[in-house]
């Protein structure tokens, strides 16, 4: 108004739902589209707009703005909660002497639960799942509501990135000072080169100070790598899986890039000092590893299957 315009308007919240590494995809072919908006004028504009993205299926969702805005971040905190709950059933099975592998089969085939996000491991990081749990604890608590299960997923999180860590340390009775470790994967997720939250940097952080060395290798993270933690004498950043393996007293894999899933166990074994892989991602099975003569600790596998 002040410059003498009057432009009819409209504000839509219209929230992505692309997957790091796999934004292009997402974009073409999305599973659904959200639109916030309480003018009808405005819903069938934005249709227009993502027809022909959705020719196939109609896609798109309408809503109020409140309601688009919640449905983003309780989307990713879906995910998260599925995901820290995987990892505590993880964590109990170790206890029990079950096979969290085998409960994953069991109870993704039930459609209710399906196989999405219920693989365990050493945690999600990256931009989204750490910020949206927090956003949308922060929103609760603004409206006056404290979300107790936020906070638990938060926790569970927090603390799965150190699991590794914790079974490295109980592996060496503690003595880590001198040691080096090869680590294999420092993205927080394959076909990214995001290291924001990422588990990778909470096992290197607490292998320097308990004074390990570490070996690292990540297929496209490793400028990322060198921007964060610049140039230190605990760190080698190696040029390839290889590499990285050469010397070192065992090996952590935190990332479940293709290029780990299949490799030469012989060629995987002979350059380490001992035998024994530390799989954050659960990427090899414990008997085949047991008859390669290579110790192997999973993630909620239990250890005495493979020792």
């Amino acid at each position: 108004l002040a410059r003498g315009a009057n432009v009819d308007f409209d504000v839509v919240s219209n929230p992505e739902f692309l997957k790091e590494g796999a934004a292009i995809a997402d974009f073409m072919k999305p599973d659904r589209v959200v639109v916030g908006t309480d003018n009808p004028r405005t819903a069938e504009l934005l249709k227009a707009l993502y027809d022909p993205f959705t020719r196939s299926h109609q896609r798109m969702i309408v809503m109020d703005l409140r309601s688009a805005e919640l449905t983003k971040y309780a989307a990713n905190a879906m995910l998260a909660t599925k995901i820290s709950f995987m990892n505590e059933l993880a964590n109990l099975a170790e206890r029990v002497g079950a096979d969290i592998e085998k409960v994953r089969s069991g109870i993704g085939s039930d459609p209710r639960i399906g196989y999405s996000f219920i693989y365990p491991g050493i945690g999600y990081g990256g931009s989204c799942f750490p910020k949206d749990v927090k956003a949308l604890a922060r929103s609760a608590r603004d409206a006056g509501q404290e979300s107790r299960l936020l906070a638990a997923v938060e926790a569970v999180n927090d603390a799965q990135k150190r699991v590794l860590f914790g079974k490295i340390r109980r592996h060496f009775d503690g003595e880590l000072a001198g040691k080096s470790i090869a680590v294999w994967g420092l993205a927080f997720k394959p076909n990214t080169d995001d290291m924001r939250e990422a588990p990778s940097r909470v096992l290197m952080e607490a292998l320097w100070a308990a004074g390990a060395t570490v070996r690292a290798y990540d297929p496209v993270a490793m400028d990322e790598a060198r921007r964060i933690y610049g140039a230190r004498k605990d760190l080698l950043l190696c040029k390839s899986a290889g590499h990285a393996l050469e010397g070192a007293d065992a090996l952590a894999i935190c990332t479940e890039w293709q290029e780990f899933r299949s490799p030469d166990f012989v060629k995987l074994k002979a350059p380490l000092k001992a035998p024994v892989v530390f799989a954050g991602r659960n990427l090899y099975e414990p008997a085949l590893m047991a008859s390669q003569g290579i110790r192997y600790y999973g993630i909620g596998r239990g250890e005495r299957q493979s020792a």
